[in-house]
């Protein structure tokens, strides 16, 4: 089954963003006693903090758009797991606006692996989220390629994490998070070694930014997520390839709740991206990624 298959429900035409990185929240605590509703209540005021991400579907429908969700499979900064069946249950609520992407630790082994072909089996999930910094191995270690093989087999996309972790920064010691797993550079093995398997790399990958402008430059299956960073903090290299050779392997992504959508478009709008340029970032490139529908009828 196509990604084009499992998102059947989701009319483009009716869209004015795909916003491709949403994290999936909890309002359980963490381990430093701190709760997704505390922070969640900033931005959402008390209908968010008290449901959590069983309003996203609300939030992204009310804004025209539609979201890939996912939670994380790590251990390392605490933070609560939904579990991919419960992203599949967020989503499957709201098939008109949310994409589930899945989450599994390569250091789980067999176990994950068969988790991972569960999920594909099931047609619900369309693709799978990895996190080299928190999940705590480089992308191109071979423990890792198992996975790969299921995702590849299954035509669906995997997004990674790369550049700097927010998680961890001017905490004593980052958190125990080591930022050596977030260079792109490593993404270019799996390019070459899983030539068919649609790639994203999440967020402008400070301060890697050449390495992910290359891999993504070279590699035909390879695409950057802006998510993450305000918009107006987007390098001028960036900016450029943006502009010109990669304008159709730009998305748009928030890292919401971190930044919201609405946040990240206002700023998208100060820079210096051409008009012509900007409805590829904001849908055009996503909708051909995932082989969305786009009818006017």
């Amino acid at each position: 089954m196509t990604i084009a298959e499992r998102t059947k429900r989701i009319n483009a035409a009716d869209l004015v963003a795909i916003d491709v990185h949403v994290h999936a929240m909890t309002v359980e605590k963490t381990q430093d006693g701190s709760t997704f509703g505390q922070s969640a209540s900033k931005y959402f005021g008390a209908d968010m903090a008290d449901k959590g991400s069983e309003v996203l579907g609300a939030y992204y429908r009310e804004r025209k758009m539609a979201a890939v969700i996912f939670s994380v499979d790590e251990y390392l900064s605490g933070s609560p797991f939904l579990g991919n069946d419960k992203v599949v249950e967020i989503a499957a609520a709201s098939p008109d606006v949310l994409i589930p992407f899945a989450s599994i630790n390569p250091h789980r082994g067999k176990e994950g692996v068969e988790e991972a072909k569960r999920l594909v089996a099931g047609g619900a999930i369309c693709g799978f989220k990895f996190h080299p910094p928190l999940q705590e191995f480089f992308a191109n270690d071979r423990m890792a390629y198992p996975l790969y093989e299921v995702i590849a087999e299954s035509g669906l996309p995997a997004l990674f994490h790369t550049g700097h972790s927010g998680i961890g920064t001017r905490v004593r010691g980052g958190g125990g998070v080591r930022q050596k797993y977030g260079n792109p550079i490593y993404l270019d093995d799996i390019a070459v070694d899983f030539p068919d398997m649609p790639m994203i790399m999440a967020h402008p990958s400070f301060p890697w930014q050449d390495e992910a402008i290359s891999v993504c430059l070279h590699k035909p299956q390879v695409y950057i997520d802006l998510s993450g960073w305000s918009p107006k903090y987007f390098s001028p290299l960036l900016i450029q390839y943006a502009n010109t050779l990669l304008k159709d392997k730009m998305l748009f992504g928030s890292d919401f709740p971190v930044i919201t959508p609405d946040r990240w478009l206002k700023d998208f709008e100060t820079i210096g991206i051409k008009d012509e340029v900007r409805p590829l970032i904001l849908k055009e490139n996503a909708v051909r990624l995932f082989g969305l529908k786009n009818q006017t009828t």
